[in-house]
C-alpha cells in the first residue's frame, strides 16, 4: 500500500513538472509573437527562482534567457543585457560541470560570447574567436545539433565583412540548421527559436538584395504563425518597400 502511495505520488510530481515545462515554453511563444518582454521576463524570473533546477530545466533556461538578452542589447538596455548575461554564464558553467549536452552548452556559449561583443564592440578582436571556435565545436560535437549552426550563421551574419564575416556564409548555416529543425515537425510547433530563425533566413536574403527569397521566408513564417507581430508589421512591410 505504501508503495503504491509512492509511485501515485512520483507520478504526481511528474506530471506537474511536464505541466509546467509545456506552461513556460507557451508562455515564451506568446511573448515572443507578440513582442512583449515584459512577459517574457516574468518568466526567466520564476524559472530562476525555484530551488531545485535538474540540468534539463537550466538547459530551457538558458534558452529564454539566450532571447531575453538578445532583445535587450538590441534595444539599449545593455545594463539589463549584462545581467542576465552573468545568469547565463552561470547556468552554463554549472551545465559544463555535469558535462551535460555539450553542443548545446557550446552553442550558448558562442552566443553569450557574441553578446559581450554586443556590449562592447571593443572586445570583438579577444572574444570574437571564442564565439567562432564555440560555435565550431558544438557542431563538431553534435552535427544534428541546429543550434551549433545558427550561431556560426550568427558570428558571420554580424561581422564585418572586412574581419571575415559574409551574410551569404551565414544564409548557408542558417539553411543547414533550418533543415535540421524541420525533421521533427512536432518539436517545431509553438518553438520561438524555429520562428526567430526563419525570420533572420529573411533578413539575411533582404540584406544580401535577394528580395524575391525574402518574401518567401516572410510569407512562409506568416502561415506558420500569422500574429507574429515583429514580421507582420515590422519586417514585411520594410521589405514591400525595397520590392517597390
Amino acid at each position: 500500500m505504501e508503495r503504491s502511495k509512492y509511485i501515485i505520488a512520483l507520478a504526481i510530481v511528474f506530471i506537474s513538472v511536464v505541466q509546467l515545462k509545456a506552461s513556460y515554453k507557451a508562455d515564451i511563444y506568446n511573448a515572443y509573437i507578440s513582442s512583449n518582454m515584459g512577459k517574457w521576463k516574468k518568466v526567466i524570473d520564476e524559472m530562476n527562482q525555484q530551488k531545485i533546477k535538474s540540468n534539463e530545466f537550466v538547459l530551457e533556461l538558458l534558452n529564454y534567457q539566450y532571447g531575453y538578452i538578445a532583445w535587450c542589447i538590441g534595444n539599449d538596455k545593455d545594463k539589463l543585457a549584462e545581467q542576465y548575461l552573468e545568469l547565463g554564464f552561470e547556468n552554463l558553467e554549472k551545465l559544463e560541470k555535469s558535462a551535460y549536452k555539450l553542443s548545446m552548452v557550446n552553442a550558448y556559449k558562442s552566443a553569450f560570447y557574441g553578446y559581450r561583443i554586443g556590449i562592447n564592440p571593443f572586445k570583438a578582436p579577444f572574444i570574437g574567436p571564442k564565439s567562432i571556435e564555440c560555435a565550431k565545436l558544438s557542431i563538431k560535437q553534435d552535427e544534428k545539433n541546429p543550434f551549433g549552426y545558427i550561431q556560426f550563421g550568427n558570428a558571420q551574419f554580424y561581422m564585418p565583412a572586412i574581419f571575415g564575416g559574409s551574410k551569404t556564409v551565414a544564409i548557408e548555416y542558417f539553411s543547414k540548421a533550418e533543415k535540421l529543425m524541420e525533421i521533427d515537425a512536432e518539436s517545431i510547433k509553438f518553438d520561438w527559436n524555429y520562428l526567430s530563425l526563419v525570420a533572420l533566413i529573411g533578413q539575411a536574403y533582404s540584406e544580401t538584395k535577394q528580395y524575391n527569397k525574402a518574401k518567401e521566408y516572410f510569407d512562409k513564417i506568416l502561415i506558420v504563425e500569422p500574429n507574429y507581430l515583429w514580421v507582420k508589421d515590422e519586417l514585411y512591410p520594410e521589405l514591400l518597400k525595397k520590392i517597390n
